[in-house]
């Protein structure tokens, strides 16, 4: 970087003028005087044309830097001049993600008529505030009086009545990018019952988290559809809300009448923390980018009995079990040499959840190298590992309910390894990979 300095002009002025004024024998005094004033007055007009440009290229940086950061679709939309939704009466399906930078909701952007009225909430898995893990009951929004019905309690569906006299929805929630993560299937529900009432859909599309180049994890059996797996895809497909909304219309055939608001400055190359958009914990558990990479690997594993960190300060950062021997785990996933991946021995407690006040013998995870990280090796690695060494207490057949591939518990149980599993996967995936390519909205 270069540095300019600058001329100190006042510091030689007072000494040309005392030798200009008082120094009268000397005849070369005016001479100096003319020449050091000239370099003076030079030196200011340099300043002066310089020092704009200088502020002009760093306000210059600071805008690129401002605009290379990801707008949501909610984004896109305050900056529209036009009003789409002029005299519809809205309803809007998010939570306490659907805000913009500022923090501003996207339930407070229709108050009324002429640029849409809001006239129904729907809240996914966890209610509008993300805060609630069980079943949440219908109610009212605090700030607008409007009301609030859960799509994750009496029914997962929107109702006749829900949508009774609704023109558009809205659906502005941020996903993990995960299969099983339930927002999709809330999202494929809403299009079905928009579709036969025919209503207009609308996504306001924001980031997959873990990016959009990346997929991995077997392809859900067709007969394991459910709330938990809408669709036969991989468990990380690296698609947005927006684009899955658009494939699911169109390979499901719902026939919705469907408009996404897509980002701007998003790449599929960009995983959420490279956006520069702040983190908003899509649900209770999910606090941070590094616990989105384990969480689809991790995860799967609950419902064998593993705790995978509920209850601690680091969900899905940890797992563990009373029957465990973190030492004797460690050593043995270290063993594998997972790719980019190194596993340390610990013991927690969990404060809830499956074996709340126990302790647990664990491993913590860390991530070593995210390029070379695979969430769906890894959770095969530790299943295997598991079912081997705690044949009687780790119940390998129950990961098929995230998993949802009986094909891959076969060969899991036939002891065929991880890495073997994972390249059986190849076929399937290039050809999601061909299906999913049309329906792309980014590059």
């Amino acid at each position: 970087m270069r540095v300019f300095r600058a001329f100190h002009v006042d510091a030689c002025i007072p000494r040309l003028y005392i030798a200009h004024d008082l120094m009268r024998h000397n005849r070369t005094s005016p001479r100096v005087f003319r020449f050091s004033f000239l370099i003076a007055l030079l030196v200011s007009i340099i300043i002066a044309h310089l020092v704009p440009r200088v502020r002009a290229h760093a306000q210059d940086k600071s805008s690129h830097i401002e605009d290379s950061r990801t707008m949501s679709g909610l984004e896109m939309y305050e900056a529209m001049k036009s009003a789409p939704f002029a005299g519809k009466r809205i309803g809007i399906i998010t939570n306490q993600t659907g805000v913009d930078p500022q923090g501003a909701r996207t339930i407070d952007m229709f108050p009324s008529l002429p640029l849409g009225k809001l006239v129904a909430i729907f809240g996914p898995e966890h209610g509008i505030s993300g805060r609630a893990d069980e079943r949440v009951a219908n109610s009212a929004d605090m700030a607008t009086g409007v009301p609030i019905y859960s799509l994750y309690g009496e029914t997962r569906r929107p109702t006749d009545a829900m949508l009774n006299g609704i023109d558009v929805l809205i659906f502005d929630i941020q996903d993990a990018g995960v299969r099983f993560y339930t927002y999709i299937t809330t999202m494929a529900y809403c299009m079905e019952a928009a579709a036969k009432h025919h209503i207009q859909f609308v996504v306001f599309d924001r980031p997959n988290p873990l990016g959009g180049e990346v997929i991995e994890g077997p392809i859900l059996d067709r007969d394991k559809l459910s709330f938990v797996g809408y669709f036969p895809m991989p468990v990380r497909y690296g698609m947005t809300m927006g684009e899955l909304a658009k494939m699911f219309s169109a390979e499901n055939h719902i026939g919705v009448d469907l408009h996404v608001f897509t980002m701007s400055n998003w790449r599929r190359s960009e995983t959420y923390d490279q956006t520069g958009l702040a983190w908003i914990p899509p649900s209770p558990n999910l606090r941070s980018i590094k616990a989105a990479f384990l969480y689809p690997g991790i995860e799967i594993l609950q419902s064998a009995g593993v705790s995978v960190g509920r209850g601690t300060d680091t969900p899905f950062e940890i797992l563990g079990a009373p029957w465990i021997d973190g030492g004797k785990l460690a050593d043995e996933l270290n063993r594998r040499n997972i790719p980019g991946v190194s596993f340390t021995p610990m013991k927690f407690t969990p404060r809830e959840g499956l074996y709340k006040g126990e302790q647990c013998g664990g491993v913590k995870i860390g991530i070593k190298d995210r390029e070379a990280f695979r969430s769906m090796r890894m959770g095969l690695e530790i299943a295997d590992a598991l079912h081997r060494l705690y044949p009687k207490d780790f119940q390998l057949k129950k990961i098929n309910e995230l998993l949802g591939s009986d094909s891959t518990i076969n060969r899991l149980e036939r002891g065929d390894t991880p890495a073997a599993i994972v390249e059986g996967w190849s076929k399937d995936l290039a050809n999601f990979r061909a299906m999913r390519e049309k329906h792309l909205l980014y590059r």
